[in-house]
């Protein structure tokens, strides 16, 4: 169901989109930092399951637009393209998080990540935003291809703010003191991606 062809190309782009320092990462390194790796692997699963539902959501709703309508999916991918040129400006003009957070137990800290994704709206925004630049209609139903972009997402997402509330001493320190640089890493993402819809049918 999804083009093989440009596989490479979303996991390069979803790894490093992952690797950047966002809210959900800062609570799963603050719950490594205060709680243990019990908690932080906690907070990043209800965090994973959060964009999950995001996903489902965001996926069903395109599905159906673009079953009705099939020019719409044109109309969403410019959509999102613009918006990926906010992200874009917004991540170059990043600075350093704070972090924030309290020690929890296990199932605490997932009820927390679960919360602080599921209320973050951004995120239905984001994956509209991004995902559809690697969906092609042609080869499957659009919803698929969408939830499987948006499950290895999610999975990639446990692993590293999993890992780096885990290892909040080490890992997760780097990652908060290179913020900086890896904002403008992940807004010449978002600036590649916009562009490539643009030169590319």
């Amino acid at each position: 169901m999804i083009d093989l062809s440009i596989l490479p190309a979303f996991v390069f782009a979803a790894l490093a989109l992952n690797l950047t320092p966002g809210p959900d990462m800062m609570l799963c390194l603050a719950q490594g930092m205060q709680s243990g790796r019990a908690a932080a692997w906690s907070a990043s699963a209800g965090v994973s399951v959060g964009a999950l539902v995001h996903v489902t959501i965001a996926g069903l709703g395109l599905g159906a637009v673009v079953a009705a309508f099939p020019w719409a999916f044109t109309v969403i991918r410019w959509l999102g393209v613009a918006y990926l040129l906010y992200l874009a400006v917004q991540a170059f003009r990043s600075s350093h998080l704070k972090i924030r957070g309290s020690g929890m137990r296990p199932a605490q800290a997932f009820r927390a990540g679960l919360f602080t994704n599921l209320t973050n709206f951004k995120v239905i925004w984001f994956v509209l935003a991004f995902i559809p630049q690697f969906v092609v209609p042609e080869a499957g139903p659009v919803f698929v291809q969408f939830l499987a972009f948006g499950t290895m997402i999610a999975l990639g997402g446990l692993v590293v703010n999993g890992m780096v509330g885990a290892y909040a001493g080490t890992l997760g320190a780097k990652l908060v003191r290179s913020s900086k640089a890896l904002g403008y890493v992940t807004g010449s993402i978002y600036a590649a991606l916009a562009v490539r819809i643009a030169v590319v049918e």
